[in-house]
């Protein structure tokens, strides 16, 4: 008889794990902001470009054999990651800069006119909660829905019906998106200040910083890891808000920190054009990776690898250990460039991102391969012509003389 019940209980966990492991809570996936998910089934990898027409500035989300992707005209487009072939699309009749989140095939979406909840079965909106603009992309947390709005409020919503299970006014606007460990909310503000807010609705702490946050916090070892504006990169002790240290990296960070807890490492980037490695113990520098453009992107983390993007338009894979590029993807070719401020997420093998002129690829990150560019045509054609007219005008002044 227990030998039956025991068969059974492994079972039944075989089956659930994979269904917690699909959903995808948080930008960047998770608390550390890894933008991983490890591939346990035969899905292969291929290279493929899928064009959205419209700029992407925020993140993908994971789930299941699909990657959604929203423009910033508020289309969101599901994209089978294998084929690279549009599965649905919808419009949410307004502009987004948020990124979605997905769990048990309900997606959560902010926009300029609120919060937004799409049923993926039927492609229809579920419900929707009317707010100020909501750029901060949400985070779920034990059956409700928490995200920072414009109005300067921080909300928590249930997730199967959008009724308030939080609400409390904050000041300044809350771009930053919020990560929720053991009962407490984090996110900060552009009032220069980062909030730890519980989930009873009771303020805990605030932390004042030089400028305001639009980086989003990533929790590691019972501090928060967070960028502001100042210029500066803060770890605080979660439970009075101490600081634990700081480090300046000399120009503003939007980008927001990835934790590595197993290498004690945090990686973030800055508009001085570096993306820096440091030490989650004492903030001590291991590391600077200079690109020559911002580094508004938040990079993603798979095994020794290190991925991040640039508003110079290229894409950069780096040692997570020394820093040195492992190797670098343009896909404007130089002529055509476009920044990219969207965060890569990787799923086994593949890598994703996109860019600002609306452009979406798929990467083999093992392989170093990279999807043929549409842009390196228009290249092409470019310099084939400039060659073209050139000859003409040499020829012109030849015959002259």
């Amino acid at each position: 008889m227990f030998r039956k019940f025991l068969i059974g209980f492994i079972i039944c966990l075989v089956c659930l794990s994979p269904i917690a492991a699909e959903n995808w809570t948080s930008f960047a996936g998770g608390i550390d902001h890894s933008g991983y998910r490890e591939d346990t089934s035969d899905f292969v990898t291929n290279l493929w470009t899928f064009n959205l027409e419209s700029p992407l500035h925020s993140s993908p989300a994971i789930y299941k054999d699909n990657i959604y992707v929203v423009s910033a005209d508020g289309i969101l487009t599901a994209i089978n990651m294998e084929t690279g072939e549009k599965e649905w699309n919808l419009d949410l009749d307004s502009k987004t800069n948020s990124s979605p989140i997905v769990n048990s095939n309900m997606l959560y979406i902010g926009c300029e006119d609120g919060l937004k909840a799409i049923n993926i079965s039927d492609h229809e909106i579920e419900w929707k909660y009317d707010c100020g603009c909501v750029e901060s992309t949400p985070f779920f947390y034990e059956d409700a829905v928490y995200f920072g709005s414009d109005d300067g409020r921080l909300y928590g919503l249930d997730k199967d019906n959008g009724d308030e299970v939080l609400n409390v006014k904050l000041d300044g606007e809350l771009k930053s998106s919020p990560i929720v460990v053991n009962d407490s909310v984090y996110i900060g503000s552009t009032n220069a200040k980062l909030y730890s807010v519980g989930t009873d609705n009771d303020t805990n702490w605030d932390f004042t910083t030089g400028d305001e946050i639009l980086s989003s916090p990533a929790f590691v070892n019972e501090t928060v890891i967070f960028g502001s504006s100042d210029g500066n990169l803060y770890c605080l002790n979660v439970s009075e808000g101490d600081l634990n240290w700081k480090v300046d990296l000399n120009n503003k960070i939007v980008s927001s920190p990835t934790v590595d807890e197993h290498d004690c490492s945090v990686y973030v980037g800055s508009d001085e054009g570096n993306l820096t490695c440091i030490d989650i113990r004492d903030g001590t520098v291991k590391w600077s990776h200079p690109v020559g453009d911002k580094i508004q992107s938040t990079p993603a983390l798979k095994d020794n690898l290190i991925v991040f993007a640039s508003n110079n338009g290229n894409l950069y894979v780096l040692n997570k250990y020394t820093g040195i590029e492992e190797f670098s993807y343009n896909p404007g070719t130089i002529l055509f460039n476009s920044p990219i401020t969207s965060s890569p997420v990787i799923n086994g093998n593949s890598l994703f991102f996109g860019d600002d002129a609306g452009y979406f690829y798929s990467l083999n990150i093992d392989k170093h391969e990279v999807p043929g560019s549409t842009q390196m045509y228009y290249s092409i054609a470019i310099i084939i012509i400039v060659i073209v007219l050139a000859v003409v005008v040499l020829r012109k002044l030849k015959n002259k003389k």
